[in-house]
């Protein structure tokens, strides 16, 4: 048995954040039907290259463990199919513009029902916020990431992936297993809302309490850390190398292995607040003596020592660590690999039944 059997998601999603969330609760045994737009169904259907055959690998990535259904919204038709999988289903799901939903007369409180958890996903919130379109670099733009992120102040930097909408769908997934908890001791559904932006400034965490605590505006510092050091990525002879120093012990056992004892006692460097003030000084030193040999090297030398540090791996080599590790990072539906779900529970491990479905199912 899964943790979700029997639980029905009537799945309204698009794109990343929210399909994200649907994939997750289908991994754990719900049952999710797809609302799709007929003939062309998610946006993210045609967001290639790379593709798998003839797919969006894209798509792929968030939409396994789902079954599709076609349905024109905009037509009385359509909306009554849509009430007739609701009525049926434990878990709604949407992240359309605030108020579309409404209009289709599917929202929260136009739907009547107590016992239903119904989850909203927006860029900016049901308010003001509402007709700001809700990309995720647009969010990593305005809600402060980019400015910590990036070599300087005139260079910020997205990351690499869409982080907000990935953060987001894990956000939602948290409350809607939270409301259905509630509802199973009370009877009772609640809407769960949540938007990008917020999402973002919880997830920047120290980050974001430096400010509200503190008055604190922190700027991007390339690789390093505002408040540890070393703590950001050096030259090798080969690749960078990241290290990540979090205690002073760990900081002496670095020095003894670069043959740079002295520094562990230099008043520059003893404490790590002190390290943090001289990172400059600090990094030219450990840079020089990093640079000597490859970075394969440093990880077999320092790893059994208790120094955090790695080599900069592409995804490829990513992949194979995580294989090596026998961490099991992929999982195959039919001929498809696909990413596996990071989650291991022990009584109830996560399922892979269904393959992303193509739109003719």
């Amino acid at each position: 048995m899964s943790s979700l059997e029997g639980v029905v998601i009537a799945d309204f999603s698009r794109v990343l954040a929210a399909p994200y969330a649907t994939m997750m609760l289908g991994d754990l045994g719900a049952e999710v039907v797809k609302v799709e737009r007929p003939g062309r169904g998610d946006e993210t259907r045609t967001w290639g290259p790379p593709h798998y055959q003839d797919e969006a690998t894209y798509f792929l990535s968030v939409n396994r463990n789902k079954t599709s259904l076609q349905i024109d919204l905009s037509t009385e038709a359509g909306r009554e199919q849509a009430r007739e999988l609701i009525a049926r289903a434990d878990v709604v799901v949407e992240n359309f513009k605030p108020g579309t939903m409404k209009k289709f007369g599917l929202d929260y409180e136009s739907l009547g029902r107590d016992d239903l958890v119904y989850c909203s996903i927006s860029g900016f919130g049901a308010g003001k916020g509402a007709d700001l379109p809700g990309y995720d670099l647009l969010v990593q733009a305005v809600g402060g990431l980019m400015s910590v992120t990036g070599p300087g102040p005139y260079e910020p930097v997205k990351t690499g992936v869409a982080l907000v909408d990935v953060l987001t769908g894990l956000h939602a997934c948290v409350g809607i297993l939270a409301a259905l908890r509630h509802r199973e001791a009370t009877g009772l559904g609640q809407l769960v809302e949540l938007d990008l932006l917020t999402v973002l400034l919880s997830s920047m965490v120290n980050q974001s309490a430096g400010f509200t605590l503190a008055g604190s505006v922190p700027k991007p510092m390339g690789n390093r850390h505002p408040s540890i050091a070393p703590y950001e990525v050096f030259p090798t002879a080969d690749q960078p190398i990241a290290l990540a120093v979090g205690n002073d012990r760990q900081f002496r056992r670095l020095c003894s292995v670069l043959d740079v004892p002295e520094l562990a006692t230099d008043s520059r460097f003893v404490t790590n607040s002190d390290r943090v003030k001289h990172v400059d000084e600090l990094f030219e030193v450990l840079a020089a003596r990093l640079r000597a040999r490859p970075a394969q090297h440093w990880f077999e030398t320092l790893t059994p020592l208790g120094v955090p540090c790695g080599p900069v791996n592409d995804v490829a080599r990513a992949f194979a660590l995580a294989e090596s590790l026998d961490l099991a990072p992929t999982a195959t539906i039919d001929d498809m690999t696909l990413v596996a779900n990071p989650i291991r529970l022990s009584r109830t491990p996560v399922t892979y039944r269904l393959r992303p479905p193509k739109l003719e199912q």
